[in-house]
Parts: structure tokens; sequence; C-alpha cells
């Protein structure tokens, strides 16, 4: 359990792994995706996604350079588990929150 939290722990990098499943993205294209995270945030979390083996980064030599970030077979198999997490996230939002503890 420590250390796949260790790899996809946190506040966006779920989210990131999540959006990504729908294929390759570019880096604005994440940004819209998910609304409240910072630019330097993204940035950071991508980076450790990356580093993990979980996402690859394809840079384009273009002018503007273009950046696509896709899932690894390693990052795409936690498909089953970022789904668990999401059906369990409706599941439990459902409940009055006083009875969530």
């Amino acid at each position: 359990m420590a250390f796949t939290l260790s790899l996809i722990g946190g506040r966006w990098k779920p989210a990131i792994l999540w959006a990504l499943l729908r294929g390759r993205m570019r880096y604005s294209e994440l940004k819209k995706t998910i609304q409240q995270i910072s630019e330097r945030m993204l940035s950071a979390q991508l980076r450790e996604l990356e580093e993990h083996g979980l996402i690859e980064r394809f840079v384009f030599p273009e002018v503007p350079p273009r950046v696509e970030y896709e899932l690894t077979p390693l990052g795409r198999s936690m498909e089953g588990l970022l789904q668990q997490l999401s059906d369990w996230g409706i599941i439990t939002g459902q409940l009055p929150v006083n009875k969530v503890k």
C-alpha cells in the first residue's frame, strides 16, 4: 500500500492519471480538464509521474513547441484502481456528511 501511495498519492496525481485514461493529451488540455490545479503544480506532478514510469512525455520539434502526455502500460494498469476510487467517491459523496466518519 505504501509503495502505491508513494507513486499516486496526493490531490492531483489520480486526477491526472484519470484524465489520461482517455488517451494522449496536450499540457493545455490537461490544464483545462483539471481546472483548479496551478501550472506549477501540474508541471511538478507530471514530472513525478514521468519519473515513476506511469506516463510518457512526447515533445514535438515545432514552433511553438508541442508537448503531449500519455499513460505507459504501467500507468494504464492502474485503470481498475482508479475506477474503484472514482466509484467509491461517487457512492460516499451521496451519503449525508455526518454519516461519513
